[in-house]
């Protein structure tokens, strides 16, 4: 297989942002989704609203998000819309919670734990594309967030994040805690999930973004993330999200900085490169990749 095409700059900019998704040479058709992470409130490692403005001005993008499935501020649609108005998101683009009225199930052929089917928000129908617009950092559980996470437990539904998190066990929230016990099922679930976001889009009207700034060992989703170690780095970009995580993974284990220890370790413990190999093997996208740097 061809190696894939992972863009690079160091320039953390809104013109930075520009000009890596020209250089994808995509272009995104009809409605457009720019998947982000709204953030936990106390939280405040999320993407600026005022860095990503100008891309998703140029997209005519709305900005997304889905409910989650522990009892924090973006539990409830209300709380949750709440938060998007703090955090400055509500300011810059039109945004949905794509679960606020509703959730569907979207098909998964060959996956051996979500059983045939995602559960995500029901808007997810109202949009023709996708733009995975994330924050490559640690996650408490995934051990990374990056463009495979942003694309699965972001785009589910509350209770499709449960059905992912147990693996297919439960999509209920309120037994979550109890079944959370098989972690390469959960980092295997994630990519399964990605296949059937995947196939819902098509992969031409998908284009993925992770800023590797920030890069606590907690995720967005923490109302208390740890400081963030490490110096920033930059902001990658591909068409194949199997390729950009690989390379985000890459960028931190390969670092020359002494603060990477305990992300490094974050992403060791919790097996967190499984979920890039599991998306390879489900034909998501190539491991072997070339860095073309923009700078």
């Amino acid at each position: 297989m061809e190696k894939s095409v992972v863009y690079f700059t160091k320039d953390i900019s809104s013109e930075g942002l520009i000009k890596i998704f020209n250089a994808l040479n995509i272009t995104l058709k009809g409605k457009v989704a720019v998947k982000i992470s709204s953030g936990e409130p106390g939280g405040h490692y999320f993407l600026n609203p005022n860095l990503i403005k100008p891309l998703v001005d140029k997209l005519h993008g709305t900005i997304v998000e889905c409910c989650t499935a522990y009892n924090g501020r973006r539990f409830e649609p209300k709380e949750h819309w709440k938060a998007i108005k703090e955090h400055g998101f509500y300011d810059i683009a039109p945004c949905d919670i794509m679960d606020e009225f509703g959730e569907v199930k979207i098909p998964i052929e060959g996956g051996k734990h979500l059983k045939g089917y995602d559960i995500v928000g029901e808007h997810i129908n109202n949009y023709d594309s996708l733009l995975i617009l994330s924050h490559f950092k640690g996650h408490q559980m995934a051990g990374m967030g990056g463009a495979l996470k942003n694309m699965s437990i972001g785009i589910a539904s509350r209770n499709g994040k449960t059905w992912i998190h147990t693996a297919g066990r439960t999509d209920d929230p309120k037994k979550l805690w109890g079944l959370i016990d098989d972690q390469d099922g959960f980092l295997e679930s994630m990519a399964e999930a990605c296949k059937g976001v995947i196939e819902h889009f098509k992969k031409e009207n998908i284009a993925y973004i992770s800023v590797a700034n920030n890069l606590s060992i907690d995720c967005d989703c923490d109302s208390n993330p740890h400081v963030p170690e490490m110096k920033d780095i930059g902001i990658f970009a591909s068409l194949d999200p199997v390729a950009l995580d690989q390379c985000c993974y890459d960028a931190i284990i390969n670092s020359s900085d002494s603060g990477k220890t305990s992300l490094v370790n974050r992403m060791h413990e919790k097996h967190a490169i499984h979920v890039v190999e599991t998306a390879s093997e489900l034909g998501l996208g190539n491991r072997e990749y070339i860095i073309k740097s923009l700078d």
